[in-house]
């Protein structure tokens, strides 16, 4: 059932009939829809970010942060649920326990882009000389907007050609952060941690999960389910809902 918070500036999608105990954050470009499986039975909440599903964009470009304290907002009028967080509102979730720890019950994450790739120094995985060279002379007003957007259109992943306007702002921000020092005081806080990888992700390889997992300490758990991927198939939502009642996410 669509469900309207914080006076219209959010919807989300209520499952059970009980004061959510769990809340779900997707990933970028996806909806509450894709925790429909996942939440099937419990008392919970599956929000649409903003700017994605039901939920107004932002006015401005928020970076990760920003989305961290509209969340907060919502599960202040909550007895502190379990937050669930793919992808996106994997790296949300993050801040969120980094800064208001008093708000969640624990975290449970999967194929959230946390850290990057440690560099091979036989490569670099930043954009081309020539795409830099023209971005530069763009930003002197050397070269035109339609030149610049084709370019981008031709080298942007599949997510920064689909995004638009200020939605285009939010994740360029997002895949410039890191969140080692997030995850540092999610350690420091004590805020139990599930890691749930899918064994062939390649948005945020299993690597990079147990370099998260070293940061965060004992208090993380890291699950990584074989043949998964980056997306919630039935058996990383499996994976995902026995770590649910591990953290008490039932009643």
């Amino acid at each position: 059932m669509l469900t309207t918070l914080l006076n219209g500036r959010a919807f989300g999608e209520r499952f059970g009939s009980n004061e959510a105990r769990v809340v779900a954050l997707h990933g970028w470009g996806r909806s509450r829809a894709d925790w429909s499986a996942t939440l099937d039975g419990y008392d919970a909440l599956a929000l649409d970010l903003p700017g994605f599903g039901a939920t107004p964009a932002p006015e401005t470009g928020w970076d990760t942060a920003a989305y961290a304290d509209w969340t907060a907002e919502i599960l202040a009028d909550l007895e502190r649920p379990v937050l669930l967080g793919h992808s996106f509102g994997g790296r949300v979730a993050v801040q969120l326990a980094a800064t208001r720890p008093e708000l969640v019950r624990g975290l449970v994450l999967t194929g959230v882009p946390l850290l990057r790739p440690e560099a091979t120094g036989s490569t670099s995985s930043g954009p081309k000389l020539g795409y830099r060279v023209v971005r530069a002379l763009h930003r002197r007003g050397l070269v035109s907007d339609a030149r610049m957007e084709a370019l981008r259109q031709k080298h942007g992943s599949a997510d920064y050609r689909a995004a638009q306007g200020v939605m285009r702002e939010v994740l360029v921000k997002a895949v410039n952060e890191e969140y080692a020092d997030q995850l540092a005081a999610v350690r420091e806080h004590g805020v139990p941690v599930a890691m749930v990888w899918g064994e062939h992700d390649t948005a945020a390889t299993v690597e990079m999960a147990r370099r998260a997992q070293a940061l965060l300490g004992p208090q993380a758990t890291l699950d990584v389910v074989a043949g998964s991927a980056h997306l919630l198939d039935p058996a990383l939502v499996t994976a995902i809902r026995a770590q649910i009642d591990r953290l008490g996410g039932t009643a």
